[in-house]
C-alpha cells in the first residue's frame, strides 16, 4: 500500500493546528511546512470536505479544527485525501486464461482477494486507533513540551521561527 505525499502534509497540519489559538491561512501552514501553497491548499480542502477542519472566512482566516484532536483519527484523515477506497482492488485473474475458472464457480473471493482484504482491514484498524491527539502527544515526547506552543505561536504571527 502506497499513501499519497498529501496524507503526510494533512497529518502535520492537523497538529500543529492543535496549537493554534486563532484560524491558520494556508499559506501560512505552507510557510511552515516549506511546501507549496497551492499543494498544501489541496490537502486543507481535502480536510474541509471531510469535515476536519473548516475554513474560517475574513481578515484573520485561515483553517481550524472541527473537533478535539481526540476525535479525529489517523485514518479519518488518510480517507479524507486519499479516499476510502481498499488499496487492492481484485480484478478476478482466475477466470481469465486457458485454465480460467467460470464465473458461476467464483462464489466467494479467492484467497489472494481475501489475504489482501484482510491486510487492508488490519491497517485501517490500525490507524482508527491513532488519534491526532496521540500525535501530538509524540511530538511532545520526541521534540519537547515547548516545541507546539512555540509553533502556535508562529502560526499565529506573533513571532519569527528563529525566536
Amino acid at each position: 500500500m502506497k499513501l499519497s505525499g498529501g496524507v503526510e502534509w494533512a497529518l502535520h497540519c492537523c497538529v500543529v493546528l492543535t496549537a493554534a489559538t486563532e484560524p491558520v491561512p494556508a499559506a501560512r501552514l505552507a510557510l511552515l511546512h516549506d511546501v507549496s501553497p497551492s499543494y498544501l491548499a489541496k490537502q486543507m480542502q481535502a480536510l474541509s470536505r471531510a469535515g476536519l477542519v473548516k475554513s474560517v472566512q475574513g481578515k484573520t482566516g485561515g483553517y481550524v479544527l472541527t473537533r478535539a484532536a481526540t476525535a479525529i483519527t489517523v485514518l479519518d484523515v488518510v480517507q479524507a485525501v486519499d479516499g476510502a477506497d481498499p488499496a487492492f482492488v481484485c480484478t478476478e485473474i482466475r477466470q481469465r486464461g486457458p485454465f480460467g475458472t467460470p464465473p458461476q464457480d467464483c462464489t466467494k473471493p479467492c484467497p489472494i482477494a481475501r489475504a489482501m482484504s484482510a491486510a487492508d482491514a488490519a491497517w485501517r484498524a490500525s490507524l482508527q486507533t491513532v488519534s491526532i491527539a496521540d500525535l501530538v502527544g509524540s511530538v511532545e515526547t520526541d521534540s519537547g513540551p515547548e516545541a507546539l506552543p512555540r509553533i502556535g505561536t508562529w502560526l499565529n504571527g506573533a513571532s519569527t521561527p528563529r525566536d
